[in-house]
């Protein structure tokens, strides 16, 4: 399944780059996560609660940071987590690009693409795309408050 979003976030470039690369602090940002730990430099390992329809998930994994390219102004992280009790399982890759718009604005593009496994996997695609918009319309919200204290 495949997602494709963009924001406009009111902070420069640079500063927005660093933050999104400091995956224990974004990882704050996103509606549902309980912990974030660092195994190595680019891999990170955490858990996240998050309900869709009726079945609260309750997700442990990792997350691997496979790029960063400054050049371009796009990073890609690979999430591979599970849930126990519900017997289901996301696997998924994100990439962000960062597209300067002003000194202070910048585009924020995130394409994700994700395969649910699992009893998740029964809700269908309509279901998880509205659980999937709403997580990134927060996270956004969540990153504005944290770089701009608004």
């Amino acid at each position: 399944m495949k997602f494709s979003q963009t924001a406009q976030i009111p902070v420069a470039r640079e500063p927005l780059w660093n933050f999104l690369l400091d995956v224990p602090k974004v990882a704050k940002s996103l509606p549902g996560v309980e912990s974030v730990s660092k195994i190595d430099d680019t891999t990170y390992q955490g858990a996240l609660a998050v309900r869709v329809g009726p079945i609260k998930l309750n997700l442990q994994g990792k997350i691997i940071l496979e790029e960063q390219n400054k050049t371009d102004w796009r990073a890609t992280l690979r999430a591979e987590a599970k849930d126990r009790m519900a017997a289901g399982a996301v696997n998924g890759k994100t990439t962000m690009t960062l597209k300067e718009i002003g000194a202070n604005q910048t585009e924020l593009l995130v394409d994700t693409d994700v395969n649910i496994l699992g009893k998740i996997g029964e809700f269908g695609q309509p279901i998880i795309r509205k659980k999937a918009d709403a997580m990134l319309k927060e996270f956004v919200e969540n990153i504005k408050k944290q770089l701009t204290g608004k």
